[in-house]
């Protein structure tokens, strides 16, 4: 599965969970560890947790399992990683104190609509 699709994918699942403010970063031309960040708050951490859940349910129907899994229950953050897309999970308060866009703002936004 091309990345793209990865993120189309992901994307939708989040948003079906109500992800807050949900933006894709294209890395390819910036950094080698993946080709999008996608990155997307919670409201609350069950809503945090929700987000997870969808993510992973939605990647593992396509046979497609996380490389890596950070954070968790007690973080503001959790990391999913799916080689080529890297999702990063927050609270909102957690998203402010890390300010992933900030630090990869040399990375061009995707449109949702270009998906």
């Amino acid at each position: 599965m091309l990345a793209k699709e990865k993120l189309g994918l992901i994307y939708q699942a989040l948003d079906d969970k109500k992800a807050q403010d949900i933006q894709m970063i294209d890395i390819q031309t910036i950094s080698p560890i993946a080709d999008y960040f996608i990155i997307a708050s919670a409201s609350n951490p069950n809503q945090l947790e929700a987000l997870e859940d969808a993510t992973d349910k939605v990647m593992y129907e396509q046979g497609i399992l996380p490389k890596q899994i950070e954070g968790g229950k007690a973080s503001p953050w959790i990391l999913m990683d799916y080689g080529d897309v890297i999702v990063h999970l927050f609270t909102e308060d957690g998203r402010d104190f890390y300010d992933l866009e900030r630090i990869w703002r040399d990375g061009v936004e995707v449109d949702v609509n270009s998906l």
